[in-house]
């Protein structure tokens, strides 16, 4: 099994007049794939996931396994509140060429989702998905938190090797580190605390900001790894105002409006979401040109 560590988009899903563009898929990786990327996930919260139907979940997994470099990870987002449906989802992906999957945490009865009921959970999908799961922890979109105690929970299961926690909650992040073994591998999902959570011993990140600055990204993870913390601190400082602009500013139309702007295809997000205004895509211009991404 291939080293779950390193820098990894969660790629956009490329949409033209609402229909998914291989071809454009297909472009990006052509650049994504010249970097020191480890791996990629697909359908993620950044893909547009929950906008996609299964068919085109399947379609998607196995076009990004034809253009994963053959080094890279392809893990799979393929959670959803069923425990059938995520299985058999998780199954077909990895038929196709994943190597992990991601899996979301329940949400829907959130006043039910106690440890108890992620422990049933998360070990019922790992005992019958056929590769790896990885935890996805994502509040802001679940409304739902997983603590740190069941996580450590969780990792005794020899199928569960990994968490992606996107809340900005460093201490729980530092928690979920300390309480699970060396082998488990804690990612955090969002660039915004990239430098503390890296500081803390996580061993790479799931990054939006990977999709349009993969290198100043993986220099972040080099730069701790090699004890220049100054360096890894000022590089985190400048990405935080672009990191906060393609994520809890502008969402995904902002991240598709950035790839655009550097070279890649980003396009428009898939209905009901809206493309970004005029105005606003000067503020991300200006944003990236102020960071010293665009001239």
């Amino acid at each position: 099994m291939k080293n779950l560590k390193g820098i990894m988009p969660p790629i956009a899903t490329p949409f033209i007049n609402d229909e998914v563009a291989y071809d454009k898929l297909a472009q990006n990786f052509s650049k994504w794939n010249k970097t020191g990327l480890s791996g990629f996930v697909v359908m993620g919260s950044n893909g547009e996931s929950v906008f996609l139907t299964r068919n085109e979940k399947l379609k998607l997994v196995e076009e990004v396994k034809k253009n994963v470099s053959g080094n890279k990870l392809l893990i799979a987002g393929t959670g959803s509140d069923s425990i059938r449906e995520t299985i058999s989802l998780s199954n077909e992906s990895a038929d196709l060429g994943a190597d992990y999957v991601l899996i979301l945490t329940p949400s829907f009865y959130k006043s039910e989702m106690k440890p108890v009921a992620y422990i049933k959970y998360f070990s019922a999908v790992a005992d019958k998905t056929k590769i790896p799961v990885i935890i996805y922890n994502v509040p802001k979109f679940t409304g739902v938190d997983i603590e740190a105690e069941t996580v450590a929970k969780l990792a005794e299961h020899k199928n569960i090797v990994g968490i992606k926690n996107s809340s900005e909650n460093v201490r729980q992040t530092t928690e979920m580190i300390d309480q699970t073994p060396k082998d488990f591998a804690v990612i955090t999902g969002t660039a915004s605390v990239l430098y503390p959570c890296l500081a803390a011993g996580a061993v790479g990140g799931i990054l939006a900001l990977a999709n349009i600055v993969p290198n100043e990204c993986i220099q972040l993870q080099k730069f701790v790894e090699e004890g220049k913390h100054n360096e890894a601190i000022e590089l985190q400082k400048k990405m935080l105002p672009v990191n906060k602009a393609i994520t809890a500013k502008y969402g995904v139309a902002g991240l598709k409006a950035a790839m655009d702007m550097l070279g890649y295809f980003g396009g428009e997000p898939r209905s009901p979401l809206s493309v970004l205004s005029e105005p606003d895509k000067q503020i991300i211009k200006q944003i990236l040109v102020s960071s010293g991404l665009l001239i």
